[in-house]
């Protein structure tokens, strides 16, 4: 089965960073659709970031583009989210999503990111 664990959140100031982690296993990670996805307090689903693993294309919205960074270690079968200039308004718990014919089909538990000063 498809095992995705996310790790890296915490608190942290506005103007911070955070890299948060997710763990994959059960599928061929290496030609994966990996996304992060976010939910802010009170609010619903937000998508974050998408990579293809295969050839390292990503994909991101115009609210995080220039802040956010996602990548993958395929030998370890890990994406990461590198989040720089960190805002209040990013304050979300964070999941790792596989992806599979434009649909989430796999989710991770998710991860808590506060920006507060």
């Amino acid at each position: 089965e498809v095992q995705l664990v996310e790790s890296g959140g915490g608190l942290v100031q506005p103007g911070g960073s955070l890299r948060l982690s997710c763990e994959a296993s059960g599928f061929t990670f290496r030609n994966a659709v990996m996304n992060w996805v976010r939910q802010a307090p009170g609010k619903g689903l937000e998508w974050v970031a998408t990579l293809y693993t295969s050839t390292s294309l990503a994909y991101l919205p115009e609210s995080v583009k220039g802040r956010f960074t996602i990548s993958a270690d395929n030998a370890k079968n890990t994406v990461y989210l590198q989040m720089n200039s960190l805002r209040s308004e990013d304050t979300a718990v964070y999941y790792c999503v596989k992806e599979s014919d434009l649909s989430y089909d796999s989710w991770g538990q998710g991860t808590q990111v506060t920006v507060s000063s």
